[in-house]
């Protein structure tokens, strides 16, 4: 039995961060019912067309789920939503600002309604305040939070290369969902729970944040290199290839000098003998690097680093990722179905003993709907009435 069987989730849902924590739950065993609208769907469904016509995002966040069409503006769209809310645990949106609210589905409302059910709101700023309405794409929030200011080269900023805002709103609100479980086992009632993509990835820009409020400076940016510490970043060998290393005490840059340089006496060279100062001479310290790496390939390298225990790693492509060895002997990979056959996915991060996370197939759009309302009691004229009418 899958830790979360027996729970039912109920999503409206779209884009990145509610689908992300709504997967996660059926990874464990929940059942997730995925509201879309009828004719498109999620919209992430038509993001790119790259996974043999089905969108790349879609086809990582939306396993193991029911789809579920249904036109929330028609009059009776609202019934079925709550008809489905009946036996639900957990209700989860993250709709435009106060759309829940019109729909008849604000969280005041359904906890007056249903006091066992846990209801979850993801959005960009919160449901107070200034930014309040602001649209709040994932580039947007890095800016907001100042995650652009701190990533790049020194003469150039940029966004981090994956949602990161909406995937920090994701985790928060699985987690929360999850504590939100346990407390109702303990108290027998639901709760509702806020997550914003602002304020969570405000969480983890924790360092940097403190760094300058309290340093007067933000840390300065620095490429794939880091702010205070050196060596420790990229660099290339001489076929071309880039590993990347990273030192974290004195006794590691004598190793890396006696051993990955084969020149033990730079250890004592007054402009390296501590980290502020090879943070201070990190040109000079990186033209001496240069200089050893580039007579050797990048296995040499990589086995010199390995023999003086220094960490580091392949800078590799997508590609090379996908068919990383440490994911075929660990046995990451499995596959799930889809409405265009079946396709790779990776095993969800957290291994747990004797459970093998459920892997179920991505579905078409509307796949279940018809499943779904006759669960309801809904009959087949019904259903032909409904459809014939476009609110599913």
């Amino acid at each position: 039995m899958l830790p979360l069987e027996g729970i039912t989730i109920v999503s409206l849902e779209q884009a990145v961060a509610a689908p992300f924590a709504t997967r996660q739950l059926a990874d464990l065993g929940a059942r997730v019912i995925k509201i879309e609208r009828p004719g498109v769907g999620d919209f992430a469904r038509g993001y790119d067309e790259t996974v043999r016509g089905m969108a790349s995002h879609f086809v990582w966040l939306n396993r193991s789920k029911e789809s579920f069409t249904l036109d929330l503006k028609h009059r009776e769209a609202g019934l079925i939503v709550l008809q489905l809310l009946e036996d639900a645990d957990v209700f989860i949106q993250n709709l435009a600002p106060g759309a829940a609210e019109r729909l008849g589905l604000g969280p005041e409302e359904l906890a007056q309604r249903y006091p066992c059910l846990i209801v979850c709101t993801i959005s960009g700023y919160g449901a107070s305040g200034p930014y309040r309405d602001k649209k709040a794409y994932d580039l947007l929030v890095q800016c907001e939070t100042g995650l652009v200011s701190v990533t790049g080269t020194p003469e150039t900023p940029a966004k981090v290369g994956i949602s990161i805002a909406d995937i920090a709103a994701g985790m928060y609100a699985f987690t929360g969902i999850l504590t939100a479980l346990y407390q109702r086992e303990r108290t027998g009632k639901g709760t509702m729970l806020e997550v914003s993509m602002f304020e969570a990835l405000g969480e983890w820009m924790g360092y940097p944040a403190y760094f300058a409020a309290y340093g007067g400076t933000p840390p300065p940016r620095n490429g794939a290199s880091h702010a205070t510490i050196a060596p420790y970043g990229p660099f290339q060998a001489g076929d071309g290839k880039q590993v990347n290393l990273g030192l974290q005490n004195e006794r590691e840059w004598a190793l890396f000098c006696s051993v990955v340089l084969e020149q033990p006496e730079v250890a004592a060279d007054p402009r390296f003998d501590s980290n502020a100062k090879r943070v201070a001479n990190r040109l000079a310290l990186h033209a001496m690097i240069d200089a050893v790496f580039s007579q050797l390939t990048i296995d040499q390298v990589i086995e010199r680093l390995d023999q003086a225990q220094i960490a580091n790693a392949h800078m590799n492509s997508m590609q090379e990722f996908w068919e990383h060895p440490q994911l075929q002997v660990r046995e990451r990979w499995r596959e799930v179905d889809s409405p265009v056959g079946q396709l790779q996915a990776l095993l969800p991060p957290v291994t747990m003993r004797n459970v093998e996370p459920r892997m179920d197939p991505i579905p078409a759009l509307g796949e279940q709907t018809e499943q779904i309302l006759r669960s309801l009691g809904y009959q087949d004229e019904q259903i032909s009435r409904l459809r014939a009418e476009r609110v599913i």
